[in-house]
């Protein structure tokens, strides 16, 4: 299967000759945020601060993954961000994941399917134990995502906070991002 290489991983991807996947670098921040901006616009369940929550996990050295998607031009045309999350106050292994984004002509078109499957793989290949993220569960099933009886992220209903157990049993307890999802 055609694929790239991430963080020492081959993942797949949708269309080797439309997109590449890839770690971001430093020379990619102002377009990730641009991105994250078009992506979100008028998005209803969106303050707009998801460039400022990626910004402020890199500051403060939480950005455990960042993959970009690219265009053949070298565009960025996709991110995912996933970060070390707490699970009843401590770390046990598990990640959110999010924000999720994808340029708004190339939506529909596998390059968010895409970067799902390999942060998946990817954080499951460092011995993750689970992942978390708030989202349309619809979306997230095709990934297994699905409400996880014991788990609980306060002020957020329980049907948008999804998981995902890749290693290991189940957490319990409540959870807690990092507090650059605070970020505006």
């Amino acid at each position: 299967m055609p694929g790239a290489t991430i963080a020492g991983q081959r993942v797949p991807t949708v269309s080797p000759a439309a997109m590449r996947l890839r770690c971001e670098t430093p020379a990619d921040a102002d377009a990730i945020d641009a991105l994250l901006a078009r992506a979100f616009a008028g998005h209803p369940h969106s303050h707009q601060t998801e460039a400022a929550i990626v910004r402020a996990l890199r500051a403060a050295g939480a950005l455990s993954l960042s993959l970009v998607a690219e265009d053949d031009d070298g565009g960025v045309i996709g991110h995912v961000a996933a970060s070390p999350v707490r699970v009843a106050g401590a770390e046990r292994g598990w990640y959110g994941l999010g924000p999720l984004a994808v340029e708004p002509a190339r939506q529909r078109g596998g390059v968010g399917s895409a970067l799902m499957r390999a942060v998946l793989e990817t954080v499951g290949a460092r011995g993750a134990a689970g992942c978390v993220l708030v989202g349309d569960p619809a979306y997230y099933a095709r990934f297994g995502f699905a409400p996880l009886p014991g788990l609980e992220l306060p002020g957020v209903p329980a049907e948008v906070f999804v998981g995902r157990v890749l290693a290991g049993p189940p957490a319990h307890g409540l959870v807690a991002f990092h507090p650059a999802f605070e970020a505006s």
